[in-house]
């Protein structure tokens, strides 16, 4: 069963421009993260990244969900594993 999804990226017709308006940035960032995180783009983007920004990456993502979300959130809608 799939637990990922990317609905949105699917549908989107929005402006993808950045500095607008609240909702717009919203789905901006949606747009570029659903897309940021496809596969055969990440396999072609992660060799090229250092250690160091691999790390950066990685410790961005953590601090943001770790200061946003409950540990519950964290598992439920993250992980998937609840």
């Amino acid at each position: 069963m799939k637990k990922d999804t990317h609905h949105f990226i699917q549908n989107y017709t929005g402006l993808g421009a950045f500095g607008l308006d609240r909702p717009t940035d919203e789905e901006t960032i949606m747009f570029y993260l659903q897309k940021f995180s496809e596969d055969l783009f990440l396999k072609t983007l992660l060799p090229r990244l250092s250690d160091q920004e691999l790390e950066e990456i990685y410790l961005f993502v953590n601090e943001k969900i770790k200061h946003h979300m409950t540990e519950d959130e964290y598992h439920s809608l993250f992980l998937k594993d609840r």
